[in-house]
């Protein structure tokens, strides 16, 4: 027929579409590990930054403080009542946070005290930040409850601690954890503890204070003369048991850096 002409409809068949949407499928399952393992790294490089900014600050304390680092926890009484003071930030009477011992040496910023790792809420007291904790079995000084004396006078602060070991001690400076990746069953912790339980005498306390091992199977920690490294094998400590480890810690995910107090020890 003159004058007639044929319109010839193209598009995909059904096979090509199947063709296409498989390798849609194929280039997602490629890139969506990709893309987390780059964001992983990512937060994996702001933790060791931090850490390394924690660790400066607390030798910075410590110069300005005849070499004593800051306190891990003091109680003191107030007219208002108890105050709380950890290495990172105070609580006081009625609630309020305020300023810490080494928020002046990272510019009072939370994010530096925030593993970027850890979703969660802190677990001791209105801590505004969490996910590290801080050498408390060997560095940091650790303070009593409030207690009368004989007189009736209150001692408290640094009157009633278990002192840390001496900066004049500290020979494995290399090789010592100050800060680290905190964490138990409840979330994070801020207080490290060492393993051997020759400190604390206290073994709920001592598996309560592991590190967390959420670096993709890594634990982050800064030593004492600064770096930061990545320790990769979670380990038991010597007094494990099932109780302790399923109930306290939550192992493999929480655990110790070593099964001894080598890492955690300065001497």
């Amino acid at each position: 027929m003159n004058g007639v002409r044929t319109r010839v409809c193209s598009g995909f068949t059904l096979v090509e579409t199947l063709a296409v949407l498989a390798s849609i499928s194929v280039l997602l399952a490629i890139t969506v590990p990709a893309v987390s393992s780059v964001r992983a790294s990512s937060r994996a490089a702001q933790c060791q930054s931090n850490l390394r900014q924690l660790g400066v600050a607390a030798t910075c304390y410590a110069l300005q403080n005849r070499d004593r680092f800051p306190a891990a926890i003091l109680f003191e009484v107030s007219t208002a009542g108890l105050v709380t003071k950890a290495w990172n930030f105070e609580q006081h009477p009625d609630g309020s946070v305020r300023a810490g011992a080494l928020w002046a040496f990272v510019s009072g910023t939370n994010p530096v005290q925030q593993c970027p790792e850890f979703v969660g809420a802190s677990t001791f007291g209105n801590d505004p930040s969490t996910g590290y904790n801080y050498n408390t079995s060997f560095i940091g000084a650790e303070g009593r409850f409030p207690e009368l004396d004989q007189n009736g006078a209150w001692q408290d602060g640094w009157k009633v601690v278990r002192h840390g070991v001496a900066s004049g001690q500290h020979r494995r400076t290399t090789t010592t954890a100050l800060f680290g990746d905190g964490g138990w069953r409840g979330g994070a912790n801020k207080f490290m503890r060492a393993p051997s339980n020759t400190i604390e005498h206290d073994l709920q306390t001592v598996y309560a204070g592991t590190q967390a091992f959420r670096h993709r199977g890594c634990s982050h920690a800064c030593f004492l003369d600064g770096h930061v490294g990545a320790f990769s094998d979670c380990c038991e400590g010597p007094h494990a048991s099932s109780s302790l480890l399923d109930g306290v810690t939550d192992f493999p995910r929480n655990g110790f850096l070593a099964d001894g107090d080598s890492p955690y020890d300065p001497r």
